[in-house]
């Protein structure tokens, strides 16, 4: 079903916490597979073939893919991305305090 890779990167499905309180009064308990299904075409059934590292990959692209279609969801990636540096971009820095 995916492509067999030599080894997996460690995946992370993007995520920034947004202060909103509009989540509504019902939670979806099959969301992540909703947007797999969406994303690959699998049916539920196909899903629960995948191994976890398949699937977490592919939830992963998904959720990337769908952000990367409106400006919004593009700025959310952006944060999300900022959440994830550990280091500090000292080009940057330089270029800003000329150091």
């Amino acid at each position: 079903m995916v492509s067999k890779r030599k080894e997996f990167k460690k995946l992370k499905v993007p995520y920034y916490d947004e202060k909103n309180d509009d989540k509504g009064h019902y939670e979806i308990s099959t969301l992540e597979e909703k947007t797999v299904s969406n994303y690959t075409g699998y049916n539920f059934a196909q899903l629960d073939e995948l191994n976890v590292f398949e699937y977490w990959l592919l939830l992963r692209d998904a959720v990337i893919y769908n952000c990367s279609q409106s400006k919004e969801g593009k700025k959310y990636l952006d944060k999300c991305w900022l959440m994830d540096q550990t280091e500090p971009d000292r080009n940057t820095l330089k270029k800003y305090f000329n150091k």
